[in-house]
């Protein structure tokens, strides 16, 4: 089953390095080895290949080098700079983390000009499709719902194998991944945090709030889900507004990767799926497209509230509304309507007696057929 960045990857390994980041058990690895049958492979995990990558031994007459997990070796930005401005390819070099790789280019020199981004998300009910052509989206729509988008238990396709696996993925991140990474002092605290975001999911989230309940500061629960975004834990969007430093003062959303951490009832369930499939498309524009996307909410002061609404080149594009069986358009749009006239606008229900269109534009859609074929192109 090829992904949905292979073809990308692969033109892109001709001319730059690239680097792959993503949840871990994404499938990044998996994805790298399936670019090329002849292929050497590095993970800084292993002692051996830590050696190495020490002292840069490794089968240059091969198609592809994969260097994994490689940003946690020290200065490993200059140390990769250094292989490409010396040896430069063939063969691809393609670098692949479970931490955002934006925030360990920090150190030594800058990497600017000689590498290509790829954001690896897990699947989704439009990647299941084109890969599957599966006759009956509703029924995967509830599979992911039931067990998350990561490959491994979805495919595996049981609630006793994915609440096994759920419990030991989320160790790894924070008991090796967020220790090795970052000087973690407080890991209880991270825990329960996160415990506390499962049940908020789909509402903004107040520091205040959230500081009081694990008896700290605002400044410290911050940089917590800070580092709780870069291990690709959670994803945050925040309200829309023409002035974004206003907008990054208002209270932030927090969705999680792994939409089966959320506890909540199925509707919120849902709207985690959605956000998750957005802002893979998004990045996927981004990354393979040089598109620029945004993803927010709209709230008034009042509470009036759409649940998702998406920017091309700052430009308003699309509202989208979640719901689990409401059938009456939410009034909310012909509210925002003032303010972003023509922009697209449809509302998804998992379950809807028949689709439909109103006057103005508005759509009404089945959540499985939307989430299996929408685009933002």
């Amino acid at each position: 089953m090829e992904r949905y960045l292979a073809s990308y990857i692969v033109e892109d390994l001709k001319k730059k390095i690239v680097l792959l980041t993503g949840p871990r058990q994404s499938g990044k690895t998996t994805l790298s080895k399936m670019l090329s049958d002849n292929y050497d492979y590095l993970n800084f995990d292993n002692p051996e290949h830590r050696l190495g990558l020490i002292e840069r031994s490794w089968d240059r007459s091969r198609d592809l080098i994969i260097f994994d997990e490689l940003h946690k070796f020290k200065n490993w930005k200059s140390w990769l700079k250094g292989i490409y401005d010396v040896e430069g390819v063939p063969p691809g070099i393609i670098v692949t983390g479970s931490a955002k790789l934006d925030t360990y280019r920090k150190v030594g020199d800058s990497l600017a000009g000689r590498f290509f981004q790829f954001r690896l998300h897990p699947f989704d009910l439009k990647e299941i499709k084109k890969m599957q052509g599966v006759d009956n989206v509703s029924d995967t729509l509830d599979r992911l719902l039931e067990v998350g988008g990561f490959p491994e238990p979805y495919l595996e396709g049981n609630s006793r194998f994915y609440n096994r696996w759920k419990r030991s993925h989320l160790d790894i991140i924070l008991r090796q991944d967020m220790i090795e990474l970052e000087n973690i002092q407080h890991l209880t605290s991270i825990e329960t945090l996160i415990q506390l975001l499962r049940q908020r999911v789909g509402s903004p989230v107040s520091y205040s709030s959230l500081s009081r309940d694990l008896q700290c500061s605002d400044k410290t629960v911050k940089r917590w889900l800070e580092i709780l975004e870069t291990m690709y834990v959670i994803f945050s969007i925040r309200p829309f507004h023409r002035n974004i430093s206003r907008s990054l003062l208002k209270a932030p959303k927090y969705y999680f990767y792994d939409t089966g951490q959320v506890l909540g009832h199925n509707g919120v369930k849902l709207e985690n799926l959605t956000a998750c499939a957005l802002l893979k498309e998004i990045h996927f524009l981004e990354d393979c497209f040089g598109e620029q996307l945004r993803l927010h909410y709209l709230k008034t002061k009042n509470n009036r509230e759409i649940d998702f609404f998406v920017t091309r080149d700052d430009v308003p594009f699309m509202m989208v509304e979640v719901k689990w069986a409401d059938g009456s358009l939410s009034r909310n749009f012909s509210l925002f309507e003032k303010y972003f006239p023509g922009v697209k606008k449809v509302q998804i229900v998992k379950e809807l007696p028949r689709e439909k269109t109103y006057p103005d534009g508005a759509e009404m859609r089945l959540a499985a057929n939307w989430l299996a074929d929408f685009s933002l192109k």
